[in-house]
């Protein structure tokens, strides 16, 4: 696994170990990124990447200008893996990383009033809880007003999630076993 482009263009990331961990495939993240590039001004934007993994979302994100990148993950494995590769990239200063449950780490995001152009949700398959999710970031306001939600999906998983109240969802695509959903904050008039 690559960076596919930016600072970090081709540097390798590693992965955690084991089935429960699955790292966004190269082609969903050039799919993802492609379809931002023309929407998005990534210099110095703020990130939240949620069931990050591997991390290669966010610093995909950092390599192309994202000033800082909050990661999310309950697996210490995942949270050690995001540290190792932050630190092989020297890119420790630009994240954070939040080793807790996902609803926990939201809400707690949501009472310091933080908010973020760009959120990542790639739920575990087998267990995906992105509408909850988004609902959740929705309510708790963490999308700035410009902002993108982006969720990765199974294309087996029953539908994209719900826009939340005040986003709208101009796009889902399917890219090989993928469902990407993207969803705008509008901003505000």
């Amino acid at each position: 696994m690559r960076v596919i482009a930016g600072q970090a263009h081709g540097r390798r990331l590693k992965a955690p170990r084991g089935m429960r961990t699955r790292p966004s495939s190269a082609r969903a993240r050039e799919s993802i990124f492609s379809r931002l590039t023309v929407r998005m001004d990534f210099t110095g934007a703020r990130v939240l990447d949620i069931f990050a993994g591997s991390g290669s979302l966010g610093i995909e994100a950092i390599s192309r200008g994202a000033g800082h990148v909050t990661f999310i993950d309950s697996s210490r494995d995942a949270a050690a893996v995001i540290r190792a590769n932050l630190s092989k990239m020297e890119l420790e200063d630009r994240g954070r990383i939040m080793l807790a449950d996902v609803t926990r780490a939201l809400e707690e995001l949501g009472s310091r009033h933080e908010q973020y152009n760009l959120i990542f949700v790639d739920a575990p398959y087998k267990n995906d809880v992105s509408n909850i999710v988004v609902e959740t970031i929705g309510r708790l306001g963490l999308a700035a007003p410009g902002g993108w939600i982006v969720v990765e999906q199974s294309k087996r998983a029953p539908e994209a999630p719900p826009a939340p109240s005040g986003f709208e969802r101009p796009t889902v695509a399917r890219i090989s076993d993928h469902r990407l959903a993207f969803y705008l904050r509008p901003e505000e008039r």
